[in-house]
């Protein structure tokens, strides 16, 4: 889920102080890039249905295309809720600019919700693999888009995605590895928790070239 485009009210994703002492103790090479970069600034959506809808809209499409159907999804809908997206006509909602498949997923979605059988604050007080388990549940959301509802929307601390390309390629850039298999991903992850949200931060401004003399490996 890409924090693009979001409500002019949402907050930052936290980054306790006590996050990046433990980082920096547990890892070296870590502490290192801390020292280097401020810590990076993400922005949380907080309402999870409209977080929902943006993780929906935004897949396998640019960061730029989501931004414009998002901005034409507000101007067609105004308040972007359950009753609104239910209510909307499908070709209402393709004409925004999204498929007939992420159509139904939204409308379901929001059907769901109007009904009760997605409850805001009880999927809020959900663990996180019960968070993800439950959303997984609907069409066109898997595991990563869970995860990442759980960092941009619940600003949960313990958050590091083995389905993200971003972390994946953070980690060969940071150690140097050429993959990340599952076991080394592992590793890493026990390392960093209990605050692996911030580690994820962190290894999403390396991916991005926040340190520019550090290459990809696997490149």
């Amino acid at each position: 889920m890409s924090p693009q485009a979001l409500p002019l009210d949402a907050r930052l994703v936290p980054i306790p102080p006590q996050a990046l002492t433990h980082l920096a103790r547990k890892d070296r090479r870590l502490a290192e890039v801390m020292a280097l970069l401020s810590p990076p600034q993400r922005e949380l959506m907080p309402d999870l249905f409209a977080a929902l809808l943006h993780a929906i809209v935004g897949q396998q499409i640019s960061g730029k295309a989501q931004a414009a159907v998002w901005g034409r999804l507000q101007a067609a809908l105004g308040q972007l809720s359950p009753d609104t997206v239910c209510a909307a006509a499908p070709e209402r909602l393709r004409a925004c600019g999204l498929s007939a498949r992420k159509v139904a997923w939204v409308q379901e979605a929001a059907a769901r919700f109007v009904r009760g059988d997605l409850d805001p604050a009880r999927l809020a007080s959900l663990a996180d693999d019960d968070f993800c388990t439950t959303l997984c549940s609907l069409p066109g959301v898997g595991r990563w888009t869970a995860e990442m509802l759980l960092i941009f929307c619940l600003g949960r601390p313990d958050v590091l995605s083995f389905g993200d390309f971003g972390i994946l390629r953070g980690l060969r850039m940071l150690y140097r590895h050429k993959s990340i298999d599952k076991s080394r991903f592992e590793q890493y992850r026990r390392r960093y928790s209990p605050h692996g949200t911030v580690a994820s931060l962190y290894l999403w401004a390396i991916a991005g070239g926040a340190i520019p003399e550090w290459s990809d490996p696997a490149a």
